[in-house]
């Protein structure tokens, strides 16, 4: 998806851990990492490893797998921190004269940042290794979250998403036989 509709070359993938060391974490997200290093050996993407939460912001990855549970929880922790720090940047200019003075200085900036850091234009979690297309938007979305949500859609429509996953990732037999076996097991 990075590749087709986001436009990125090469995507610096990580998958979402605990900790960075191969010991730390679920049997399931060990089982992702042996299979993520598996298909980035033969594949168009950077494995990078394992990524903490604190990774997820400094601008080095491009991708960063995880379950869906997880993704939710970081994703919503991730909302709320954005709003309450505008929220915290917006009271401290208006706390004092300097500070309001200062703030019609800033003023396209911080429009520009609260703008760019606004949850509804990133609204619509695509959901991958179907043989269709599903967006899920976010359940408290106005018309503007939707129609970020429906823009993703369509876009991936235009890239034959689903298709070109399919093309790509192609498992081993191997690799499908030890996942099959390990099926239904956390």
């Amino acid at each position: 998806m990075a590749q087709c509709v986001d436009g990125t070359a090469v995507p610096r993938v990580a998958l979402l851990n605990v900790g960075a060391e191969a010991t730390k974490g679920s049997v399931s997200v060990r089982e992702a990492d042996r299979l993520l290093r598996e298909y980035a050996n033969d594949s168009a993407f950077d494995y990078q490893g394992y990524a903490e939460g604190g990774d997820l912001f400094k601008g080095q990855l491009d991708v960063v797998v995880c379950d869906g549970f997880v993704g939710n929880a970081v994703l919503k922790a991730s909302e709320g921190l954005t709003s309450m720090l505008v929220e915290r940047v917006q009271m401290a200019f208006e706390s004092r004269l300097s500070g309001r003075l200062a703030s019609l200085l800033a003023k396209p900036v911080l429009k520009r940042l609260k703008q760019e850091l606004d949850p509804v234009r990133y609204n619509g979690a695509s959901l991958l290794g179907l043989r269709g297309i599903v967006v899920k938007s976010h359940g408290s979305a106005h018309a503007d979250g939707f129609y970020y949500a429906i823009r993703r859609a369509l876009q991936e429509v235009e890239h034959n998403l689903p298709a070109r996953i399919a093309g790509r990732w192609q498992p081993s037999s191997q690799a499908l036989s030890s996942a099959s076996d390990g099926a239904g097991q956390s």
